[in-house]
């Protein structure tokens, strides 16, 4: 199967990475060691479902691919073997006058989008820092990866704040206190509820005037850490319509536009407990910030319904949605061999009047696994995963599925 143009660009971005990564001078050289390493995971899950998400998602447990009517996507029951977590990264730093620059460039084989189902190369990060100032794609400053559980499913809980973005950063307090401001790509997940029911607006798309702003604050201890970030956005969406002016000729307009603030505070920590345990938590409140989360929901929707006669009602507003996720999981060291990791996540909204009855409500997820690792780099592992999926007009329905993973680690430094 041949691959997407687009992904074909990937392996020449590597190549160039490791042009760049060659001799450096001298005199750049004096202000310390430069360094590179290569890295990744060739990583096998067998998962058998219970019961049916959507064909495309087949791979990751996420509860808004969960077919909300039975047989929606077929029979309950299905199997499947993936390769796509598998993962290949590079680490460089190159010493200068000014400190160190360090880069990262890291892909994994999980198509999304377009190549949603596929095997295609997806870029993870891709970044530069210097000093205070980092450039390009990693996560959030919105997020902390440092809740994130020790599971082998891919997507993972679904009330937590995941996403890698590209972003300008800036960070003028390191240590055991850290403080960081950015802005970040504004892409909106705009829902156009009824309004798709009107013939002449048969869609919305967003409109990001601005980029989002996003800050975070850390403590970092023996006893783990604590973090509270924020962000605040321009949620917006425009309808463009035909405009019959002239037969001949295909003519558009803008015929609405309008926007709202989209806000949040995510407070998450991770606690050390005995030896090696941890307990994870996050909570996250705001509006519009859906496309920020791991799973589910919209950033905006219309506030009013349509109108008995199928017209908008004069005065419609895009409304930014709010929204609820909670993420609680326990790491569990049995020995130096085994692991075991439970919790639970949920993500919540409050639909506005216009969003139509098949729109996502709540979405819950919780695992459990046991993990063995017989020697150093290699992981196998069992995790038994549930979602559900529930929707504005009240129907729900979940699914269950198990997952065996094997997992072998590589790391060579040059």
């Amino acid at each position: 199967m041949s691959l997407p143009t687009r992904s074909l660009r990937l392996p020449v971005a590597f190549a160039t990475a490791l042009a760049l990564a060659g001799p450096i001078s001298a005199a750049s050289a004096a202000e310390g060691e430069k360094s590179f390493e290569v890295y990744g995971f060739a990583q096998l899950d067998y998962t058998q479902d219970f019961g049916r998400v959507n064909p495309d998602w087949e791979d990751a447990l996420r509860p808004s691919r969960i077919g909300i009517d039975k047989e929606q996507f077929g029979d309950d029951g299905q199997a499947s073997f993936s390769v796509k977590q598998s993962r290949l990264g590079v680490k460089a730093t190159v010493p200068t006058a000014k400190g160190p620059i360090n880069t990262k460039l890291e892909i994994d084989l999980f198509g999304v989008g377009d190549d949603a189902g596929q095997t295609t190369l997806r870029l993870r990060h891709a970044y530069g820092e210097l000093g205070q100032f980092l450039a390009g794609q990693t996560h959030s400053l919105f997020m902390d990866i440092d809740i994130f559980p020790n599971t082998v499913e891919y997507w993972g809980p679904t009330g937590m704040v995941f996403l890698r973005n590209p972003q300008i950063r800036w960070t003028p307090v390191k240590g055991a206190n850290t403080f960081a401001v950015a802005i970040e790509n504004p892409s909106n997940d705009i829902d156009a509820g009824q309004f798709r029911e009107v013939a002449d607006f048969p869609g919305a798309q967003g409109d990001q005037e601005w980029p989002d702003f996003t800050w975070q604050f850390r403590h970092d201890a023996d006893w783990g850490h604590a973090q509270v970030a924020g962000i605040l956005r321009w949620v917006g969406t425009e309808i463009v319509a035909d405009v019959d002016t002239d037969p001949d000729v295909v003519d558009q307009q803008v015929a609405y536009d309008d926007s709202d603030t989209g806000w949040g505070i995510n407070l998450t920590t991770a606690i050390n407990v005995f030896e090696r345990d941890a307990i994870r938590f996050g909570y996250v409140f705001g509006e519009g910030i859906a496309s920020y989360m791991n799973d589910g929901g919209m950033d905006a929707g219309p506030d009013q319904g349509l109108l008995p006669d199928g017209s908008l009602p004069g005065g419609t507003k895009v409304e930014a949605v709010e929204l609820t996720g909670l993420t609680l999981y326990y790491d569990r060291w049995w020995n130096d061999q085994w692991s075991s990791s439970a919790g639970y996540s949920y993500t919540e909204v409050d639909n506005t009047v216009g969003q139509t009855g098949d729109t996502y409500e709540k979405g819950q997820y919780a695992s459990a696994n046991l993990l063995y690792y017989p020697v150093e780099n290699v992981l196998v592992g069992a995790e038994l995963i549930w979602g559900e999926l529930a929707v504005k007009d009240g129907r729900d329905n979940d699914d269950t599925r198990l997952q065996i993973t094997f997992k072998y680690n590589f790391s060579a430094k040059l």
